[in-house]
């Protein structure tokens, strides 16, 4: 018979655990993702932006003057104009010595000369340098998770690519007898939605033996640089006859605490694997989604 798994008399404070765990750990290398790609990742610190629009440009289609030279024309008192009229189009950049863009409708062109029939302000039916994007703004703070919205700023500033930190989760889900994977799915699920890249393994059996040699195949792919950042484990930690997994982690490696204060999860572990953090958490649903939250 397997002698069971055992808790401390005492549980372990979250905040022990996770100082422990962030112990020697050394931050996620930053890579470049392709902008489709890096949807929801966690951004690292990037150069400052350009000034978008880079110049002024019409935000319309029309006519583009001087505001000051337009002041008292209207219906009633038609400007006659001895200049060419400028004609710009939305996006076109606005001529030198205008600033601001009057509809077709403002400018009667029926007689021997042109004539504006309507005032202007500075700035009217024009899109402002920088007004998009101010220079030296960044597309997202480091740290902060790249949405939709960043993902626009960075198209619209012409680049293709975004630097982020994207953790790689090893995930090892020890069955239940029911051969269940709803759990393991669950934080799977999870963590990529928190930015992670998830490889998922399971282990052929609940014994020590069988758990402890899929650690050693997470711990083999580990060794290269950056495939493995975290290891995280699923079932198996219990006090149950067949619950093996911390027995496992202590043969591979350290075992930092097994019962930590939480409730539920309160049958979690978290130890390591040489340089690698490893969080065991239980098989049912909600104590391993507490467990998640709480530890992440």
């Amino acid at each position: 018979m397997i002698p069971p798994q055992r808790l401390p008399t005492s549980l372990t404070p979250l905040e022990l655990v996770l100082a422990a765990l962030l112990d020697r750990l050394e931050p996620v290398a930053p890579i470049e993702l392709p902008l489709a790609q890096a949807l929801g990742c966690v951004a690292a610190e990037m150069p400052p932006l350009r000034a978008y629009p880079p110049c002024d440009i019409a935000a319309a289609d029309g006519f583009a003057f001087c505001a000051g030279d337009l002041v008292g024309a209207s219906s009633y008192s038609p400007l006659p104009l001895a200049t060419s009229l400028a004609w710009v189009e939305a996006g076109d950049a606005i001529p030198l010595g205008c600033d601001c863009v009057i509809s077709a409708d403002l400018v009667d062109q029926t007689g021997p000369m042109a004539q504006v029939l309507g005032e202007a302000i500075p700035g009217q039916g024009v899109r402002r340098a920088g007004g998009d994007i101010a220079s030296g703004s960044l597309v997202l703070a480091s740290g902060r998770r790249v949405g939709p919205l960043e993902l626009g700023i960075a198209r619209a500033a012409g680049w293709d690519h975004l630097r982020v930190c994207r953790p790689r989760l090893c995930l090892l889900n020890i069955p239940a007898a029911t051969r269940t994977t709803a759990t393991a799915r669950l934080i799977s699920e999870t963590a990529r939605a928190a930015g992670a890249n998830v490889v998922y393994a399971e282990a052929t059996g609940r014994d020590a033996a069988s758990i402890a040699k899929e650690l050693d195949t997470a711990m083999d792919a580990a060794l290269e640089p950056g495939a493995c950042d975290v290891l995280v484990t699923i079932g198996g930690s219990g006090v149950g006859r067949t619950d093996a997994a911390v027995v496992a982690l202590a043969r591979r490696g350290e075992v930092i605490a097994h019962g930590i204060a939480l409730q539920p999860g309160r049958t979690a572990a978290a130890g390591r694997i040489e340089q690698v953090p490893v969080i065991a958490l239980p098989g049912a649903p909600d104590q391993a989604l507490a467990a998640w939250w709480t530890k992440r």
